[in-house]
């Protein structure tokens, strides 16, 4: 008999002949000597470093008469303007990778944001944000500011009303299996002018120059097991105000600028699952400090106020499914506030003028404790209720009502039986009541005793919603919420008699082909309230607010144009809000009304050059109109100086040319 043995046998051979000697068949101890290895290299193979993403920068023009709509249009430039955004990904076969965020930086609001790391050890961030808020711009004031002093002058005073808030921020992340930790840093400095008045020696609308800088640090670290996480975590804030009380030149401190302060905070947070059984809790121990000198002023015997509320938070929540058709939860929420600030004894004044009583200032403490229990349990396939219980105690010391109790009770019904329906129902009562009504020796003299200010007063309230999703086929989707809520006070004889809450919102998307998709969505909400009001005795006035808000949206986009090289859209927006204030003493009078609208509209066409680069040309429009008849002309009311009608009525376009590339 013949036979052949080959590389393999041998080896097996050797393997099994004894302990005498060993070979290592590993593919590094290969002899390659010999290997023509040209024929076997693999020319389409690179290294696993690669970066990917999106880089765009975008050129436009604004015209804009009225700086307001910077709100909408993201900078209030009026003229050429232009932009930089970016979503830009690097990464290696090692695991290094850094990532670099950017939206519209060159505009008034914009963001960015730098992450570097090793994906899933540690991770560097920087990050930036720019927001500014406007209220109106181009107002006019006769007093002009200077470290703190507020100078009269024929010269017009021009400014606009308007905040801006830069942050800078950095932050780092190290985790591993066992244990994760961070540590950040952020500085936001908010510069501007906001509207503001001054009452002595007479009453003035100002614009209050606006100039601090909000410090916070962030840091903790956390833990975990199998089943179990915790967390120790410490947050602190120091806030500077670099504007100062502010003077007259014959009239001293006649508006206290903001104090500066800190506020810190340790908590101590975890997890806990045992089977079906998942504990939670948070205990949390902060300070807040405030400690300025005070206006000095006759009877003032205090020369700074040394101002501390330590606060105490504590939480605990567990949920456990008994079944696979019922699952229990309860949760409990402690929080306290301790005010241990300075107290003395503060001369009283009458209309600027010395009564010549004394009365303490008295420190206001609060207390509230949250408990709650929730089952949910599944009928049948497709059916599940819920319901649950809330209460909510309250203890405010030196208050008209020192406690206060909301009992709440809600149930829930999700239906997913149906293959294209999905409706949930829910259902709340709520009631609060608390303890007797006192006189309170703070607030008698400026208050009727029987005001009962609505977030003491005895309350019920029936709250009812309704959410129904329907998606008939695969191309469309409709969405629908309608809400309706009534609280009424019963007991009460001054103050807010009752009030309505109810609405609606409805939304449709429609693929109607492969490339064309849209959309459209409408919401409406009413609020009316009943208040009555006295100065004296049992002379009553009433009042009725009646407020109305409606948004109706709807755009398209088309896609696959020009060989697949075109996609062009279109989006529309318009909202409307009116509040209408009626107060009724014999006759029914109109106490002035707010009134506004928008209309804003964009479309767009983006066309791809070839596979990496696109152009894309956009167009938005804005209107908008508010009245408010709060706000009226410079002295049209006597006895009072206003900052003029800051009301809006403007139109605003924007035009934008974008060149997007990506990485590969």
């Amino acid at each position: 008999m013949s036979f052949k043995i080959n590389l393999i046998t041998v080896s097996i051979l050797v393997a099994i002949s004894g302990p005498s000697f060993a070979a290592n068949f590993g593919v590094n101890n290969a002899n390659t000597n010999n290997v023509n290895s040209s024929n076997y290299e693999c020319n389409r193979c690179v290294e696993n470093s690669a970066y990917s993403g999106k880089l765009d920068v975008a050129l436009g023009y604004n015209d804009i008469d009225d700086i307001h709509a910077g709100n909408a249009l993201g900078t209030s430039e009026d003229g050429a303007i232009g932009s930089v955004s970016s979503d830009i990904l690097f990464q290696n076969k090692s695991g290094y990778q850094a990532q670099l965020i950017a939206h519209q930086l060159g505009f008034d609001n914009s963001f960015a944001s730098l992450q570097i790391g090793d994906s899933g050890l540690y991770e560097l961030v920087l990050d930036y944000a720019s927001i500014k808020t406007i209220k109106a711009g181009d107002v006019n004031s006769q007093l002009w500011h200077n470290d703190g002093m507020l100078t009269p002058s024929a010269d017009v005073n021009t400014f606009n009303l308007a905040l801006e808030r830069e942050k800078l921020g950095v932050g780092v992340v190290y985790k591993n299996d066992e244990y994760n930790s961070f540590v950040s840093y952020n500085q936001e400095d908010k510069t501007g002018h906001r509207s503001s008045s001054i009452v002595t020696p007479s009453p003035i609308n100002i614009g209050l120059p606006v100039n601090a800088t909000t410090s916070q640090w962030d840091a903790g670290i956390g833990l975990n097991g199998d089943n179990w996480t915790t967390d120790l975590s410490y947050s602190g804030s120091i806030y500077n105000n670099k504007i100062s009380d502010l003077s007259l030149p014959y009239l001293n401190d006649v508006y206290a600028a903001a104090p500066d302060s800190q506020a810190h905070q340790i908590s101590l947070s975890g997890n806990y699952r045992i089977d079906q059984t998942v504990m939670s809790g948070r205990v949390a121990t902060g300070r807040m400090i405030q400690d300025e000198n005070l206006i000095q002023m006759s009877g003032n015997p205090l020369q700074s106020w040394d101002g501390q509320v330590d606060t105490i938070d504590g939480r605990f929540a567990v949920t456990s499914m008994l079944s696979n058709r019922l699952r229990l939860g309860g949760k409990i929420d402690y929080n306290k506030r301790d005010n241990k600030s300075s107290t003395a004894e503060f001369a009283q004044y009458n209309f600027n003028s010395l009564t010549g009583a004394f009365r303490q200032n008295t420190p206001l403490d609060y207390e509230r404790n949250n408990y709650g229990v929730n089952a949910s349990y599944r009928i049948a396939s497709g059916y599940r209720l819920q319901a649950g219980y809330d209460s909510k105690e309250i203890t405010r010391n030196y208050s008209e009502r020192e406690q206060t109790q909301d009992d709440t009770l809600w149930v829930k019904l999700n239906i997913r039986k149906f293959e294209m329906f999905n409706i949930n129902l829910k259902s709340e009562y709520a009631n609060r009541d608390g303890s007797k009504f006192e006189s309170d020796i703070l607030t008698a003299s400026e208050e009727n005793a029987l005001l009962r200010k609505y977030y003491l007063a005895d309350r019920t309230r029936n709250a009812y919603e309704l959410k129904l999703s329907h998606t008939p086929n695969d191309w469309m989707s409709v969405d629908v919420t309608s809400r309706y809520a009534k609280d009424e006070y019963k007991h009460t004889e001054v103050g807010l008699l009752d009030s309505e809450d109810y609405g609606y919102d409805a939304n449709i998307s429609i693929q109607i082909s492969k490339n064309v998709d849209t959309y459209g969505f409408i919401g409406q909400q009413w609020i009316n309230s009943s208040q009555a009001g006295s100065q004296v005795s049992n002379s009553y006035w009433y009042t009725d607010v009646e407020d109305e808000f409606i948004n109706v949206g709807a755009g398209f986009n088309y896609r696959g144009l020009m060989q697949d090289k075109l996609t062009i859209g279109m989006d529309y927006l318009f909202a409307n809000s009116t509040s209408n204030t009626n107060v009724n003493v014999d006759n029914s009078l109109p106490y002035g009304d707010y009134y506004s609208y928008n209309h804003s509209a964009s479309v767009y066409a983006d066309y791809a050059l070839n596979p990496q680069m696109a152009l894309k040309l956009s167009y938005r429009y804005e209107r908008y109109y508010d009245t408010d008849a709060a706000s009226v002309e410079i002295a049209s009311i006597p006895g009072l100086i206003t900052l003029q009608d800051i009301n809006h009525d403007y139109n605003a376009h924007q035009v934008m040319l974008s060149f997007s590339y990506k990485l590969h």
